[in-house]
């Protein structure tokens, strides 16, 4: 709807990811540089962590299209609150699936035996499974952990069958703690942290120049006022400037300033108390 007012190819603040729109900031390259460690040297599991908004989802998008072809395949589970029963018949049909075959799900037991000769065959083909349990946080309680920590014990050949990747938010750390026996398998550790005044500075232009902006839309002061409003969240600093380009363009101005960025904060972001 404002591009063309703005003169720019595409919406720059879309959630959605976007390899061109990714923001190489310090903090998610190490956490990128870190899990593709662990995976690439086979390690039972690796866990990333961060508050809703930080871009967990997009690290982990980033990271399957940098692996190798040797890892293979990439199972990404998005809804994990389910039974444990499930949850295996689930990862069971998504690696069959991929290993272009049937899965026999009907049972637990049937379950594990398909995840089992399917990690087998793989091994031993020289491939390395990932199986991302992402909104980890909903998972079942204590039984769902449980029972991820369990797939951790197929192996191959002395070979793990499988590196899980946990992501979620910081509410799975007092859980994880809990549990030794899954959190000594974690071979690496991401947190995530918002972004401080410099990075989203330098995110909010990223973004405009990875839309081909041609001038300078947000003024200094602006981008300065919507890190204070956001606290550095991505995907809050996405929708805030995101309403703030759809609104100047409504009102036909020029370029925006903190005022106009504050104006649709209160206006259009900000709950009002009851």
């Amino acid at each position: 709807m404002y591009e063309s007012y703005w003169q720019l190819t595409r919406k720059p603040f879309e959630n959605a990811f976007d390899a061109r729109s990714y923001y190489p900031s310090e903090v998610h390259q190490g956490a990128l540089l870190k899990l593709r460690y662990g995976i690439e040297n086979r390690r039972g599991a690796v866990l990333l962590s961060g508050a809703a908004g930080l871009g967990k989802t997009l690290l982990v998008e980033s990271l399957r299209r940098q692996a190798p072809d040797a890892i293979a395949p990439f199972v990404h589970l998005v809804f994990p609150q389910m039974p444990a029963d499930q949850l295996l018949a689930y990862i069971a049909g998504e690696l069959a699936a991929a290993a272009g075959t049937t899965a026999a799900t009907d049972s637990l037991q049937q379950s594990v035996r398909t995840i089992k000769q399917i990690l087998a065959d793989n091994t031993r083909a020289g491939h390395h499974a990932v199986v991302v349990v992402d909104e980890s946080h909903l998972l079942s309680g204590r039984d769902g952990f449980e029972t991820l920590r369990l797939l951790l014990n197929f192996e191959t050949e002395g070979q793990p069958g499988l590196t899980l990747l946990i992501a979620g938010q910081t509410g799975i750390l007092p859980t994880l703690d809990r549990m030794p026996g899954l959190e000594q398998r974690l071979g690496v550790k991401c947190l995530l942290r918002p972004f401080n005044l410099e990075e989203t500075i330098s995110y909010i232009s990223h973004r405009l120049t990875a839309a081909e902006a041609k001038r300078q839309i947000f003024d200094s002061a602006a981008m300065e006022t919507v890190f204070h409003l956001t606290h550095g969240v991505p995907r809050e600093i996405n929708r805030l400037c995101d309403l703030a380009l759809l609104i100047a363009y409504a009102e036909e101005q020029p370029s925006i300033t903190a005022s106009q960025v504050e104006a649709v904060s209160a206006e259009l972001v900000t709950v009002a108390p009851e």
